[in-house]
């Protein structure tokens, strides 16, 4: 009898233990903030699919996205820990590196930076050396027109940018800094015309427009950083190749401005210039999120020859890895 009870007992004990087990949470998902530098837009297309479509889920993260605007200040965020991971351009990394924060950039966001000039359709100026004397509206500190002065030997008078498109409109000689996936549409929009794009590619300075992370984060969670990356590069192959709907309605829930129609365009932007996969003959679906050495070796002698960086401040090491992005 007292055996038999016994094993009632250890039969009781044994079926709780199956439900406990059956009713616990799985591993708590790892925590991680990635602060933008503007507002939500299909330029952070790959993030938003992520997190819509469930990919960081499935690595076991639970990711927060936080929008940018004029002064999201996201380098000095992610420098101090107030965020794992932010979007922003190689070129301003690489001084904000020189200054001594922490921060190395992680994985590409777009192949090249989309900024560059808009120049009004009906403007006589159709090369960069036809800016010699002409007023640009653009912020004082763009480093592109360090750049200009020094390549093309031209002289520029800037007025400050209101990261606004009226005062394009209307003036035939209107120059202004834009972002190429994005005032062009809204300036058509407006009722201008489409205005001529020239891309600071064009003018061999290519910088990246990337992710970037604490060093103290890179190397304290590498197995989570590589999980990020897995499907942060998912959901950009997803975002281009598939229905975008899912990132377009996470977006518009924190961007009340942003239209479907705009999405779309600017996404139909992004395919067209292969910026996410890039242009040069090892581009495609495998590059997305790729970083290349060289690129950043040329930039950083660039930007030493323009006396943005100082003189060997700066090496490709301290500035880039590739150690957390999928093989190719």
């Amino acid at each position: 009898m007292r055996i038999a009870l016994i094993c009632c007992a250890l039969l009781a004990f044994s079926n709780a233990v199956r439900s406990a087990d059956a009713s616990s949470p799985a591993t708590t998902p790892f925590k991680l903030t990635v602060q933008l530098d503007w507002v939500a837009e299909p330029e952070h297309g790959g993030i938003y699919q992520a997190a819509a479509r469930g990919f960081f889920a499935a690595e076991g993260l639970d990711v927060t996205i936080v929008p940018g605007g004029p002064n999201a200040f996201v380098v000095q965020k992610v420098a101090t820990g107030q965020a794992q991971i932010g979007q922003g351009d190689s070129t301003d990394i690489l001084q904000k590196i020189a200054t001594g924060l922490p921060v190395l950039s992680v994985a590409a966001v777009f192949q090249d930076d989309p900024s560059g000039l808009l120049v009004n359709a009906a403007s006589n100026v159709r090369r960069f050396e036809d800016l010699q004397g002409k007023t640009i509206i653009a912020r004082p500190d763009w480093t592109f027109l360090k750049f200009l002065k020094k390549h093309y030997g031209v002289t520029v008078n800037v007025v400050p940018q209101n990261f606004s498109v009226a005062a394009f409109l209307g003036e035939k000689d209107a120059i202004q800094q834009g972002y190429f996936i994005a005032e062009p549409y809204h300036i058509v929009k407006a009722g201008g015309a489409k205005p001529r794009f020239l891309s600071t590619w064009d003018a061999g300075f290519r910088a990246y427009a990337v992710l970037f992370t604490n060093r103290k984060f890179a190397r304290e969670h590498p197995t989570e950083l590589r999980a990020f990356m897995r499907a942060y590069i998912k959901g950009w192959n997803d975002y281009l190749t598939g229905d975008p709907t899912p990132a377009h309605a996470a977006m518009k829930k924190t961007n009340s401005a942003l239209t479907d129609e705009f999405a779309l365009a600017s996404r139909q932007l992004i395919l067209d210039e292969k910026l996410v996969t890039g242009r040069d003959a090892d581009g495609g679906p495998a590059n997305t999120g790729q970083l290349a050495a060289a690129r950043f070796a040329t930039q950083i002698a660039q930007l030493e020859a323009i006396e943005v960086l100082p003189k060997n401040k700066v090496t490709v090491e301290q500035a880039m890895t590739t150690d957390f992005l999928p093989a190719r």
